[in-house]
């Protein structure tokens, strides 16, 4: 479900926000009428979860708060559920409205795992972590470091063999798990030497996508070395 562009009756315009406030999951939206839109957006981005998940549609939270405080839906937000969605009507001054099944459904909290057995080594899911949260050398295991872990999903795709699978937190996310996340991801994001997101990847030429194909493979062909060692040593 899509949110009206039309503002409700009293709702702030973007850049505005409107009087009064309140205090809904521990942020405070009282403040003056006239706000000017990077402080709107430093808000909004202060009331995300900070899992840099890009379900949005947007590169990162930071970008999606900036878009909110333009006058983009406010009903994007997965991670950021019901609550979040709240919280960000609250801010902005604009009607509660369902979240967008297009960006995905509200759930728990779950985090990544690889297992061990079957990881090659090809660091794809550690270079697609926004947090920094998989450690790894380069044909070597890696492993996800579940106090870090946002739960965003990105390290699934780029993975060669399905080694990662999303397993239950048996927790939730809390404020300081956000505010860590952000400064893990802006640390990350200072030593690539971007002060912006990423764009998504350009499609890869077809020898880039070669060179790709054949370095899993080789990856994969260690694997399987190392198990049928493993295998006849246990004989």
């Amino acid at each position: 479900m899509g949110e009206s562009s039309s503002p409700a009756p009293g709702a702030s315009s973007p850049g505005r926000r409107a009087r009064g406030g309140a205090t809904i999951a521990g942020v405070q939206t009282t403040g003056t009428i006239d706000e000017d839109r990077d402080t709107l957006a430093d808000r909004i981005d202060a009331a995300l979860p900070q899992t840099q998940c890009t379900r949005c549609g947007y590169a990162a939270c930071r970008p999606y708060a900036e878009a909110v405080a333009a006058g983009a839906a406010i009903n994007r937000c997965a991670p950021g559920g019901a609550v979040g969605i709240a919280v960000l009507a609250a801010i902005t001054g604009r009607p509660v409205v369902a979240l967008d099944p297009a960006h995905g459904s509200e759930g728990p909290l779950r985090l990544a795992r690889i297992d061990e057995a079957r990881c090659i080594g090809c660091v794809l899911c550690r270079e697609a972590c926004p947090v920094d949260a998989i450690a790894g050398a380069p044909k070597r295991l890696h492993t996800v470091l579940s106090a870090w872990c946002t739960g965003c999903e990105l390290c699934l795709p780029p993975c060669p063999v399905d080694c990662i699978e999303m397993i239950p937190a048996g927790r939730e996310w809390q404020p300081t798990d956000a505010a860590a996340a952000r400064g893990r991801f802006l640390g990350r994001r200072t030593r690539a030497g971007t002060a912006d997101p990423a764009p998504p990847p350009e499609p890869a030429d077809d020898a880039q996508a070669d060179r790709r194909r054949s370095a899993v493979a080789a990856a994969l062909a260690r694997a399987r070395s190392r198990r049928a060692a493993a295998g006849g040593s246990a004989r």
